[in-house]
């Protein structure tokens, strides 16, 4: 048994048990080509692949993403040997924090976060809204916003911590947006999910209705304008009820100190 880089012709047999992780299906095969190019496709064998997982490496932080095991090969402790490993890499290389993404209901994986010492840092909504043509909404591009205000934005379901350049080079793009109305504010960071064609991913901050509503108006009519097909909205708070705002599911963000 061994861990090495997965290579392109990995995927046929990594494919065979990823088909029915959810009761969807999975999404491993949306994102394999665009993992094996960023590199760092860690594959579990033993004889046959048995295991994958993907980690990103940004700044001082490791992002762990995409944990599959064969189910004929669960519970052998195969995850946690393969986040051990991406942690060991993202070490050498001075990265002090490693976080990952997991579902509130998924008791297994929590479980076998923490035995890796990791916390539940934070908890995020995922909500999905259908862009529809809208022309009755106020906001205005974001040119300068606190860190404190976005610790983190969510860059293609990867929860980046953000920094002064980052929040400056996202609102001079203008994909930084806020409403402010009697005195509440809302704001949101946008962006194109980039494995999945057509998707705006969007992180959220909502200060009350009245601005959350000008936001989603927004976001409906920006995402009609330019053909997106789908919005997938990220935030940690629990949002109020507006046309064809679907709440899908809850998630942990688990975070772990490497110092």
């Amino acid at each position: 048994m061994k861990i090495r880089n997965a290579t392109s012709f990995d995927k046929n047999s990594v494919m065979k048990f990823c088909k029915h992780t959810f009761s969807w299906g999975d999404y491993i095969d949306k994102v394999w080509s665009s993992w094996l190019n960023e590199g760092n496709l860690f594959l579990f064998e033993k004889e046959s692949p048995i295991g994958i997982c993907h980690a990103f490496y940004f700044e001082n932080q490791i992002w762990i993403e995409g944990i599959r095991i064969d189910p004929n090969f669960r519970r052998q402790m195969i995850a946690s040997k393969l986040v051990t490993h991406a942690e060991l890499i993202g070490k050498n290389n001075n990265a002090s924090f490693s976080y990952m993404l997991i579902d509130t209901e998924n008791k297994n994986s929590i479980y076998m976060a923490n035995s890796l010492n990791y916390e539940i840092f934070q908890t995020w909504n995922y909500y999905s809204l259908i862009p529809k043509k809208n022309s009755n909404f106020k906001i205005e591009f974001v040119k300068s916003i606190d860190s404190d205000v976005f610790p983190f934005y969510v860059d293609s379901w990867r929860w980046i911590k953000t920094t002064k350049k980052i929040l400056v080079d996202l609102s001079t793009q203008n994909k930084i947006i806020k409403s402010n109305l009697n005195g509440k504010t809302s704001v949101a960071i946008i962006g194109d999910y980039k494995h999945l064609d057509k998707t705006l991913i969007v992180t959220l901050f909502s200060g009350s209705f009245e601005t959350l509503f000008e936001i989603l108006s927004y976001l409906q009519n920006h995402a009609f304008e330019n053909d997106y097909e789908r919005i997938q909205i990220l935030t940690k708070n629990e949002l109020q009820q507006f046309d064809s705002l679907d709440y899908k599911i809850s998630f942990n963000l688990m975070k772990k100190s490497l110092i």
